[in-house]
């Protein structure tokens, strides 16, 4: 690097004189800042909001960091946001390591810890709650940063962002980190638009170059071809060339593909297991590398320490059985010793017996060998000790889930992706590419790394192509998931009035979105409309008028579809009805889909959604099947008798009743189509009328043109776009205002409860509404509901804490079997509340909202007992639950049960849901220390 001229070193000093406490500050760091982290400092130094969109590991908290300086400089209070609780554990604890414990506070709604100091690190309901409820705490706050504000797009819980992002006071300066997005330059504007004087800094190079290869076997190669690849830039230019030997490998793999090789052990979808060989063309051989064989490699390569994304729970743990049954070992002695040391520490508090539950020791052993798992599922302490070792570098390989990508400081030499799909709770999909960019952005650890690298581990079928398309699109763009919720309603109207309140939701950038959009869509419009003048003038005839006999041809063909689709409807009902006379042990075929063939019904699964029969098939498979796989009717051709105690879960009782049904219908012909129903099959509707059209069409003078299908070529364009236009014109309708009619349609529903009281112009909270203003859980209607009907009263500490957790909990998959529940007086309240959901759903439905779901009643159970008392291991064993999970849950019923405690007032239940805090709130639950 070339020293400074004589011009450049003037204008340093002059900046410098400008930004003193810009100056004092970057003089703390060993290195220079970047070029984007100083024009961020001076921005904000001068005044402004900042925008700092930013590659993963370039150092965008130095600019947060920044404004906490300049806060305590300046006698202000700076408040810092995560998404996440475990973020804002993290940056508590460095925060404190700089600042001090009497300068900086905690508030996640699990702990709180001096929440008055002038820096306070939260997550950013918190800071929503604080500013509806009219906090003190607000007093003299002059910055927030927004970290990871690119999450203002999740669907479950972006909306919290804008809320703060719109009512912050403006005196408030705005610094908000995102990762790079495409549209950073849009979300800055919104942001200009709404907090004024904003500054949008995009840097999109990376601080340490990040290199891309595929794992083949035990051979490391790169992904593209190039070598003149800018491996500093946030992604590659599109078209990179890719690796010519990659492409080769993917070609022969396929041709391989075409031969299927028996021998090749697989997994129950097909794949083949990692560590498995698979033959090519050419005959030669390519080795799916095992868990094993990539550590190796790394180590061997010099590229630990490393974060391997398995996006399973399971398969994380299994990887580091994996590793410590091969005994990898990649501590010296004098690290396993520290790590055992720190271990034994942090954790001393946790009750042994829970120890030997959470299985402790191998836990301990994998981790003094450099080994770990990090996944939701682990107990959140276990979690913070793999955090804290991996930043130390005493852990050199983690296996987790992607999770770890949210915002936890784990950066590491090298990132490892096995596959390139994930299960996203309803299938396995595709990682998009901002996934793979955000996974692989932990790559490269910032002055300690020349290159991070990512790598992409061989699968059969994979396409080089289509991994470099996703290491070289540039990242998502951000789209707002805003949405106005009950709880917000009810605090908007009571905080700003009705008319102030649908202002401010204009405000949101779901909003300022549809608006850009309405203006593409209506250039759109425009154009569809002169192009109709241009076709209606084509289809011009000299015997009459062309369009009035285009309409004929066109009701003709309406009426003939019309009655098709009539028959169709008859027939769909026909299958309704012979679906709801089906009994549990009927044996019936069922006529299309997947599951074509015999089954017998185990359950009808009749509701109100309609029937989903629950079958096992001749192939020993247990589903739930719909409407859609009965086109035809279904009728029972014989019966078997069920056990009582059937489950489908269970693999040996499936193949029994598998075998007992091949048996009963090895020499049973298939009912003819029509054996279901002897109804005859009604004449064509309409037909008089087609007649009467026909006849009119005849006689038409446009009829006998010798250019009518000509002209009729034009017409046909003419209705296509005519109805285009249509659609064109009422999506712009629909985007004009959208956020504030859906207030409206939310206002709605809470003046016909009783929440909001008003005639549909200026609106007022009622004393029930003053309730839901405390209640903040997606379920937060439902649980109003349930506080006005008494459904919590009177139920003893477990009932409470049992029916509560039914409002938070979700559970991962869905899961057929009906959960159990404890009964009495609980199970009452428990019925209760999935009766009050279904009334609001209802309720919803009328005015076009969908808001609600249904309580979720799979960790009623759980809660019950632990609240009662009992220990862990009982608990776990009894469930699917994992440990972490079973933590994070009832965290979640403490935090509702805190909410319902305020919402409740000066009644017996407020004391009832402070009792069940404190009985919930013990063991494994109680040791959070600032844990997740």
């Amino acid at each position: 690097m070339s020293d400074p001229s004589p011009s450049e070193r003037y204008a340093s000093y002059a900046s410098d004189k400008r930004h003193p406490v810009l100056r004092d500050f970057a003089g703390v760091y060993p290195f220079p800042l970047d070029d984007f982290q100083v024009e961020a400092c001076r921005r904000i130094e001068e005044g402004h909001g900042v925008l700092v969109a930013a590659p993963t590991g370039s150092g965008k908290t130095i600019v947060g960091e920044f404004a906490i300086h300049l806060a305590l400089h300046t006698g202000r209070k700076c408040f810092y946001t995560t998404p996440i609780k475990a973020l804002s554990n993290q940056k508590f604890n460095d925060l404190v390591d700089r600042y001090g414990p009497d300068k900086v506070g905690l508030l996640t709604g699990d702990n709180s810890i001096n929440g008055e100091a002038p820096v306070v690190v939260m997550t950013t309901e918190v800071l929503r709650n604080m500013l509806y409820a009219g906090s003190r705490t607000l007093l003299g706050l002059g910055f927030v940063v927004m970290d990871e504000v690119h999450y203002l797009a999740d669907r479950s819980r972006g909306a919290v962002w804008e809320e703060v992002i719109i009512h912050l006071p403006e005196s408030v300066a705005l610094v908000s980190l995102s990762a790079t997005v495409s549209n950073a330059e849009e979300f800055g504007e919104w942001l200009q638009t709404v907090r004024g004087d904003t500054t949008t800094i995009v840097e999109e190079r990376r601080p340490v170059p990040l290199y891309q290869h595929v794992m083949v076997g035990k051979r490391l190669l790169d992904l593209f071809a190039s070598s003149d690849i800018d491996a500093a830039a946030g992604f590659v230019k599109e078209g990179a060339p890719v690796n010519d030997e990659l492409v080769r490998l993917a070609r022969d793999d396929w041709a391989s593909s075409r031969v299927r090789d028996r021998r090749t052990p697989k997994d129950r979808r097909g794949r083949v297991k990692p560590g498995e060989r698979r033959n090519v063309g050419n005959g030669r051989r390519v080795w799916i590398p095992s868990r094993v064989d990539v550590v190796d490699r790394l180590d061997r390569d010099g590229l630990l320490p490393a974060i391997v994304f398995v996006f399973s729970r399971v398969g994380c743990d299994a990887a580091v059985r994996q590793c410590v049954q091969a005994n990898l070992r990649l501590t010296s002695p004098e690290e396993r010793d520290e790590i055992h040391d720190f271990v034994e520490q942090t954790l001393r508090h946790l009750p042994a017996d829970d120890l030997q539950v959470l299985g402790y020791h191998d836990f301990l052993d994998a981790l003094t060998r450099g080994v770990a798992a990090h996944h939701a599922g682990m107990l959140p302490a276990f979690k913070e000790v793999v955090e804290e070792l991996f930043t130390r570098g005493l852990v050199k390989v983690v296996f987790a889930t992607e999770t770890l990508a949210l915002g936890i400081n784990m950066p590491a030499r090298t990132v490892v992706i096995e596959k390139l799909d994930k299960w996203n709770g309803e299938t396995h999909a595709d990682i998009t590419p901002g996934e793979y960019t955000q996974l692989t952005g932990r790559a490269g650890r910032r002055g300690l790394d020349v290159e991070g690298h990512g790598v992409v581990l061989w699968q059969p079928g994979m396409n080089p192509r289509a991994l470099a398309g996703l290491a070289s699109t540039r990242t998502y763009p951000l789209r707002s998931s805003f949405a106005p919720s009950y709880n917000m309603a009810v605090n908007l109207v009571h905080q700003f009035g009705r008319e102030r309140a649908r202002e401010l939701l204009e405000l949101s950038f779901a909003q300022f979105q549809a608006d850009k959009a309405v203006v593409g869509l209506a250039r759109q419009l425009r154009k569809a409309e002169e192009a109709l003048d241009g076709y209606a003038e084509a289809a011009t005839c000299d015997r009459g008028d062309f369009m009035e006999y285009a309409r004929l041809r066109r009701q003709i063909g309406d009426l003939e579809k019309g009655a098709a689709r009539a028959k169709r409807a008859d027939r769909r009902e026909e299958a309704l009805t012979s679906l709801e006379r089906l009994r549990p042990g009927d044996v019936i075929e069922v006529p299309s889909g997947k599951f074509a063939g015999f089954a017998v019904v185990i359950d009808p699964g009749l509701s109100r959604e309609g029937p989903r029969p629950m079958v096992v098939t001749a192939e020993r498979q247990a589903r739930r099947l719909s409407l859609s796989d009965f086109p035809t009717p279904v009728v029972a051709v014989t019966r078997l008798k069920v056990p009582r105690n059937f489950s489908s879960r269970n693999p040996q009782m499936r193949r029994d009743l598998a075998s007992a049904l091949r048996s009963r219908t090895h020499d049973l012909a298939p009912p003819p189509p029509s054996s279901s129903t002897g109804r005859r099959v009604a004449p064509p509707r309409h037909s008089d009328e087609v007649d009467r059209l026909r006849s009119r069409l005849r006689d038409h003078p446009c009829h006998g043109c010798p250019d009518r299908e000509d002209h009729a070529r034009w017409a046909e364009r003419w209705f296509k776009l005519d109805n285009e236009s249509r659609t064109l014109r009422r999506r712009v309708e629909e985007r004009t205002n959208t956020v504030a009619r859906q207030f409206d349609r939310v206002c709605e529903v809470l003046t016909e409860l009783g929440y909001l009281s008003g005639d549909g112009g200026e609106l007022a909270v009622t004393q029930r509404g003053q309730r839901l203003m405390r209640l903040y859980s997606e379920l937060d209607l439902v649980t109003a509901e349930a506080l006005r009907a008494g459904v919590f009263d009177d139920l003893p500490t477990a009932g409470l804490a049992a029916a509560l957790s039914a409002l938070v909990f979700e559970a991962r998959r869905p899961d057929d079997d009906a959960p159990r529940v404890p009964g009495g007086p609980t199970g009452q309240a428990l019925d209760e509340l999935v009766r009050l959901s279904a009334r609001v759903q209802a309720l919803e439905k009328e005015h076009r909202l969908d808001f609600t779901r249904q309580p979720d009643l799979g960790f009623a159970w759980a809660t019950y007992r632990w609240a009662e008392g009992e220990d862990l291991d009982d608990i776990l064993t009894a469930t699917d639950l994992a440990a972490g999970d079973f933590v994070r849950w009832t965290k979640q019923v403490i935090d509702m049960a805190g909410q319902v405690a305020d919402a409740a007032g000066d009644s017996p239940l407020r004391q009832a849901a402070r009792e069940v805090v404190q009985a919930l709130r013990r063991g494994v639950v109680a040791y959070s220390a600032i844990t997740d």
